[in-house]
């Protein structure tokens, strides 16, 4: 075989993987929107299954023997090439798919579907108790994969790796640290200022299906297409790229609470047009598939807040707003609107944090899964671990574990490793936002977006993120779009310039 044949035989493979993964992106968006739940137990054996054959397919010799075939050819001569970037990251993980054994995978996969379903159960009945067992069994099967993939540094690593390629535990807690430092003041005098906004606008009636529309619209303007997609409703809001054509998102709605659906559906469009906008010919391989969890964030954080939650965004959508809701909204100006979805509070849950407060939520959670991770804290102390913790960051401390430590689904899928890619996203958005402006004019973006005009910044997020697919990993990707590798100034500085008009400084 020719490392030509050989190229081509892992493409084959490759695609064969991500069809299997497609179809495991399905069943999960099924059973968290329409699946009945006494269906949980048997979806969890058809995830099991889909597992171990993505990774028996992934570990198969015969992909190293290709491997080592292409990487000693003329197809890595340029590695920014196509074939390059595409057997760089097959490489990358193959040796993570060959160090962790087929039996682990599958148990994981049949462990955490069924945690899913107990979780939902425990949270809207507030009884940790009930999940504490399945997170017991999911902490311990993640530590033997960490140790099974190996680290040189914290176990963390290991897992981090899956979600944010390349970075480190420390370099996320140097991050981390100095973002709180900087952060903590400001929290502190923003929200302990007499201005305050006049939040309870947001809390009045506003009718389910006139919220669905509204946010129909709001995410075509940005430019969800809904031919190759579609918002539903669920437990926890997401976004799943079921392959080319076909991306879901979700929301939660509240009749008596306009951001939460709201913002919710802008940040899961964020998602989307980065699943619509990745290489469609490349599906299956590394350049179809998003570059990192924290790039993956980026996006959606900077529609949802950047964008949508900024005074010219409104300025086009108030008008309409008013219309669609004339009851509740029909007094109100748009300066007292603005200020209040941009209210600075501590408050309990993570979803529905203001950006400011956001990232403590993530501080956080990100300090908890290490330590349970290495086992200096155990799952059982996690209800007053969390609340010590929240006390510390926020000040508060919560009535119960549903908005506590029960509120995210994310350990319940396995997902220790996930949270800190929610900050990054916040900083790689800042960053990105801000290249935006300078390269496309600041005063003339912000004139687009007062006359409901997204494309622009469309076309550059495509242009300069969406389109590379894996061709650069994370931090490389911010270098080529900044021109700067990943900092925290970019985010501390657009708060302050937002914030402090609003609050005082």
């Amino acid at each position: 075989m020719t490392p030509t044949e050989a190229y081509a035989a892992l493409v084959r493979r490759s695609k064969e993987i991500g069809i299997i993964h497609s179809c495991a992106a399905l069943l999960s968006w099924d059973q968290q929107t329409y699946m009945p739940p006494q269906g949980a137990r048997w979806r969890g054996e058809q995830m099991a299954y889909l597992s171990a054959l993505a990774h028996q397919k992934l570990a198969d010799p015969q992909v190293g023997e290709w491997l080592a075939q292409v990487e000693s050819s003329t197809l890595t001569a340029d590695p920014q090439s196509d074939e390059a970037a595409n057997i760089r990251e097959w490489r990358r993980s193959y040796e993570r798919a060959i160090r962790v054994p087929a039996a682990l995978v599958e148990e994981l996969a049949r462990v955490t579907t069924a945690a899913q379903q107990v979780w939902q159960e425990a949270k809207a009945q507030n009884r940790y108790k009930a999940f504490q067992p399945h997170l017991e069994r999911i902490v311990s099967l993640k530590r033997e994969e960490a140790h099974a993939l190996g680290y040189s540094g914290h176990p963390y690593d290991a897992l981090l790796d899956e979600y944010e390629p390349g970075m480190t535990t420390e370099e996320v807690r140097s991050l981390f640290t100095h973002l709180t430092r900087e952060l903590t003041p400001l929290i502190q005098r923003w929200s302990e200022s007499a201005r305050r906004p006049d939040t309870s606008i947001l809390r009045r009636d506003y009718p389910v299906e006139r919220q669905r529309i509204f946010a129909e619209a709001a995410a075509a303007a940005l430019g969800f297409d809904f031919s190759q997609g579609r918002l539903d409703v669920t437990a926890h809001p997401f976004c799943t790229g079921i392959g080319p054509g076909d991306c879901r998102i979700t929301t939660r709605y509240n009749p008596r609470y306009f951001s939460e659906a709201f913002f919710g559906v802008l940040h899961e469009t964020g998602h989307a047009l980065y699943e619509m906008h990745l290489p469609a010919e490349h599906a299956g391989t590394p350049l179809g598939t998003a570059c990192s969890l924290g790039i993956h964030e980026s996006q959606s954080r900077l529609w949802e807040n950047q964008v949508g939650r900024g005074r010219p965004f409104w300025e086009h959508f108030f008008p309409r707003l008013q219309q669609t809701f004339p009851h509740a909204l029909a007094d109100i100006s748009l300066e007292t609107f603005y200020f209040a979805i941009n209210e600075v509070r501590p408050s309990l849950i993570r979803v529905e944090a203001d950006e400011v407060t956001y990232n403590l939520h993530i501080v956080l959670r990100f300090e908890l899964e290490t330590e349970m991770l290495t086992g200096n804290l155990q799952v059982a102390d996690l209800p007053g671990a969390w609340s010590e913790k929240m006390q510390q960051y926020l000040g508060l401390t919560p009535p119960d574990d549903t908005q506590g430590c029960l509120q995210d689904i994310h350990w319940s899928f396995g997902g220790i490793g996930y949270f800190p890619t929610y900050t990054l996203g916040n900083l790689y958005a800042a960053q990105f936002m801000a290249a935006a402006k300078a390269q496309l004019g600041d005063a003339e973006l912000m004139r687009d977006f007062r006359n409901g005009q997204f494309r622009r910044l469309r076309e550059w997020l495509i242009d300069h993120i969406h389109r590379h697919g894996q061709r650069y990993r994370a931090q490389e990707l911010c270098q080529r779009a900044t021109g700067e590798p990943l900092r925290t100034e970019p985010l501390l500085t657009y708060l302050r310039e937002k914030y402090e008009p609003l609050y005082g400084s």
